[in-house]
């Protein structure tokens, strides 16, 4: 009798914990009473919402939107149409029609998909009055973007539509529908984007729309995109651009008080505005394909160069830092550094100093010799060489070298800083010594940067000591920026070893024998570093790094100039020409401008590419 009571009570407790629950999901849980995609009787569209609008740091429109048009279609619901007649109208031909239906069929019968985009104001105008007679198709609004400025394609990116690999990782997309594929419009997606709204449609047995399902109580609206505030300075971005037309390389620019980006310059650039529009596809087919110039890498970012002589600051600091060498350390130079016995085992220096050399000197003359002997020392220092090129990759890498940099850019290169383990694996059965990779002092050897990177230790030097993550948006409307762009990141090197080192980049433009007192500009003190990065594949690179002022630093740049020959050719009047222009509001030496900006290299590139060939 007991046993039967407790089943009985068992059935009882089930029996209320199934009703309250199917209580609760039908009732009390309004999720599962919204209709799905594919649930015949309801018909869902799409409102989409307007794209934030992106500006400059000092609020000059990058990017704003203009009014598209698409013709989506529900396959279930076409009817028997006049192929002919439809394909005249919107311009494609029969067989294109067919590819696009059994697409639009592929991703689903019932929910609606993108069957053509971007219609222009005057086909939709034409069109409206006549899309009666084509059951299963209709008009969906929506917008594109727009530059008002022709400049900065590789920082803004571009959106184009999603495809089924992506819908599979994000539901939130729908085929037809626009994402950023490229740059701040791809980093920034979920902020730009907003949020779209949906309606809900009740449909009889025929198919008939009788009205909005339960009188639109799950109807929402669109939610603007938010706005984003870049760190770009577009006239310095646009004169940049203009420096390096016809010449190939980047430039970076960074405010090292704050790490944001005032200039990403890639060239050869395009027309944002290419990536917009019905030929955008074609366009970046174009663009894509042009295996030469790569207008679509962002070689301020993408781009890997051995640093060239820019790179003995690291090694300068390094030195100081590990107790190798001091400010009156004298290393004598003959015309370059010696370090084996075969007789090609020598680095020739350029310097053109016969006798001792010091720090100073060495960087304002920037010397070979010394920079080898004060690497050697650190190498040397250790039991291993092993164990002392570990010592010195971790010094470097403190500079954010050989780092992704953790920024909000869309792409990057890592760069290449080696280890002990790097020549472990290089010479598995060789006695290896510091020797072996004392190109690395030079900024040659294994040592490989981007311009991003390069830019971001010299803000680092010109801290002193620290620097912010590099970044591009300086502010979001409605939110804030990542944490860790207003956090210093810290170098492994003392504060008081900046000092000399900045000295000695000081007397690169003021000491008269200094590598870069031709470029002076009147009135700010320049503190900076030429370089010629060695290349295998024709003229050698022109390479500049620079800051100013020297103290309270309101700009650090790097400049790369792809087969510029040699730093003061190029990159670094580039490099005093864009810090002349930021700090003053404009420039001074109209005749350095006009060789810059009327200069090409055109002629190598050209001259390269016929070598290559043969």
């Amino acid at each position: 009798m007991k046993r039967a009571a407790l089943i009985y009570l068992l059935v009882i407790v089930v029996g209320i914990t199934f009703i309250s629950r199917l209580f609760y999901l039908q009732i009390l849980d309004n999720k599962y009473n919204i209709p799905t995609l594919n649930n015949s009787a309801v018909k869902v569209t799409y409102e989409y919402p307007e794209r934030g609008y992106i500006y400059d740091r000092n609020g000059v429109l990058l990017v704003a939107n203009q009014l598209s048009y698409d013709i989506m279609v529900i396959p279930q619901e076409v009817k028997a149409l006049d192929t002919t007649e439809f394909c005249t109208l919107i311009k494609i031909t029969k067989d294109d029609f067919i590819k696009r239906l059994n697409r639009a069929k592929r991703y689903s019968l019932r929910i609606p998909s993108t069957f053509l985009t971007q219609l222009s104001k005057e086909d939709y105008a034409y069109l409206q009055e006549k899309m009666y007679k084509y059951k299963g198709f209709y008009i969906q609004k929506r917008s594109l973007r727009e530059y008002p400025i022709n400049s900065s394609p590789n920082i803004l990116g571009y959106i184009s539509e999603v495809n089924e690999s992506m819908i599979k990782k994000n539901p939130y997309y729908q085929l037809g529908e626009l994402i950023g594929t490229a740059g701040v419009e791809k980093t920034y997606e979920e902020v730009l984007r907003g949020r779209k709204g949906v309606k809900y449609t009740h449909r009889n047995r025929f198919n008939k729309e009788i009205g909005p399902y339960k009188n639109g109580k799950y109807d929402t609206l669109p939610i603007p995109g938010s706005d984003l505030k870049l760190t770009i300075d577009i006239e310095l971005q646009q004169y940049g651009e203009a420096l390096m037309k016809n010449k190939r390389g980047g430039i970076v620019a960074i405010e090292p008080a704050t790490g944001e980006i005032l200039a990403l310059v890639s060239s050869p650039t395009y027309n944002p505005n290419l990536m917009v529009g019905r030929k955008r596809s074609k366009n970046f087919t174009k663009l894509y394909l042009d295996y030469d110039s790569k207008p679509l890498l962002d070689r301020g970012l993408q781009a890997q160069y051995p640093p060239g002589s820019p790179f003995k600051i690291i090694s300068a600091l390094i030195g100081l830092q590990e107790g190798v060498i001091n400010t009156h350390t004298s290393i004598k130079c003959l015309g370059g550094y010696r370090y084996g016995k075969n007789k090609d085992a020598f680095m020739k220096c350029h310097c053109d100093t016969y006798g001792y050399v010091q720090l100073n000197k060495a960087i304002y003359r920037s010397c070979n010799s010394y920079f080898a002997n004060a690497y050697r020392k650190v190498i040397e220092k250790y039991p291993t060489p092993a164990e002392g090129m570990n010592v010195w990759s971790k010094h470097v890498k403190s500079f954010g070298l050989g780092d992704y940099l953790d920024n909000d850019l869309s792409v990057g290169k890592k760069g290449l800083i080696p280890d002990g383990n790097f020549y472990n694996k290089w010479y598995p059965n060789t006695n290896w010594k510091a020797t072996y990779s004392i190109s690395n002092a030079i900024g040659q050897g294994e040592v490989l940067t981007t311009p991003i990177q390069l830019a971001n230790m010299t803000a680092a030097v010109a801290n002193r000591g620290f620097y912010f993550t590099p970044h591009i948006v300086k502010s979001i409307e409605g939110g804030k920026i990542n944490p860790k762009f207003t956090t210093p990141k810290y170098t492994t090197i003392d504060k008081k070893y900046f000092e000399p080192v900045v000295e000695g980049l000081f007397n690169v433009f003021e000491h008269p024998r200094g590598t870069a007192s031709w470029s002076k500009v009147k009135g700010i003190e320049i503190c900076g570093k030429t370089g010629t990065s060695e290349n295998p594949h024709g003229q050698d690179h022109s390479i500049f790094i620079a800051f100013a002022p020297k103290d309270n630093p309101k700009i650090a740049i790097a400049v790369f100039v792809e087969n510029g020959y040699w730093g003061s050719r190029w990159a670094g009047p580039i490099a005093s020409l864009m810090i002349e222009k930021y700090i003053n509001g404009g420039t001074n030496r109209p005749w350095e401008e006009k060789r810059i900006l009327n200069g090409s290299l055109q002629e190598e590139y050209d001259k390269q590419l016929k070598e290559q060939k043969h």
